[in-house]
């Protein structure tokens, strides 16, 4: 059971009054704890083509980026084209990975527990990567037809086609929305699209964040309090 220590006598807290009308979430690092796990698979992988890639590097360079511009980049300093599997082999690597090793961000259980307003996630994976982590770590129920996938419409971020697609799907404008994103390709996205974004800050993207901005935080149990 995930979330199992004591949420500090907020478990019965509900979130009331909140300025906003719907919540999108961003799923990889901020749903789920992936992007070491993804980035491991990328390091290895990008090894047996020729290429040496640092795990922290591939970490902050390629969180939030999709997978197309990813394997662009490696082609690119490999000077030729990758092995037409590649592609698929790094998605089956990376979801028996997601299985063995997947968590979830520390505190969302809880959190998602409070929130009294509709919510969704809208992610640049695929879609059944997305169920398949979210049913790995005990959250599927909570976004049960509130997954949008930039698969679904062909945009990916920095634009911010996949969270405007996802505030129309969930029946509201973006000022009556909040993202919440862990990637400055998400962020760029969600303030392009006129979005408040949150930014859940951690140590992989902390270098990036500007931490003055009063939307950042690094604990879930914090977010609902910022967003009443």
């Amino acid at each position: 059971m995930y979330d199992s220590e004591p949420d500090k006598a907020r478990d019965s807290e509900i979130i009331i009054d909140m300025r906003y009308k719907c919540i999108i979430f961003d799923c990889d690092g901020v749903l789920v704890d992936s992007e070491a796990i993804s980035s491991k698979v990328l390091v290895e992988m990008a090894k047996s083509v020729g290429l040496k890639l640092e795990l922290d590097f591939t970490i902050e360079r390629f969180s939030g980026v999709s997978l197309k511009d990813t394997l662009k980049y490696i082609e690119d300093r490999i000077e030729r084209s990758l092995p037409s599997n590649f592609e698929k082999e790094y998605r089956k690597n990376t979801y028996s990975a997601f299985k063995r090793e997947l968590q979830p961000i520390p505190g969302i259980h809880n959190l998602l527990d409070r929130i009294k307003i509709p919510y969704c996630v809208a992610s640049s994976g695929p879609v059944e990567k997305i169920r398949l982590n979210l049913t790995t770590v005990d959250l599927i129920e909570k976004f049960e037809n509130h997954i949008f996938s930039s698969f679904e419409i062909g945009s990916w971020k920095p634009d911010p086609g996949i969270f405007l697609f996802a505030a129309e799907k969930m029946g509201f404008q973006p000022n009556e929305c909040v993202v919440i994103e862990d990637s400055i390709s998400g962020v760029k996205a969600a303030k392009a699209g006129g979005f408040d974004v949150f930014i859940y800050v951690n140590n992989r993207n902390l270098k990036e964040v500007e931490l003055k901005d009063k939307n950042v935080f690094n604990n879930m149990n914090d977010l609902d309090s910022l967003l009443e």
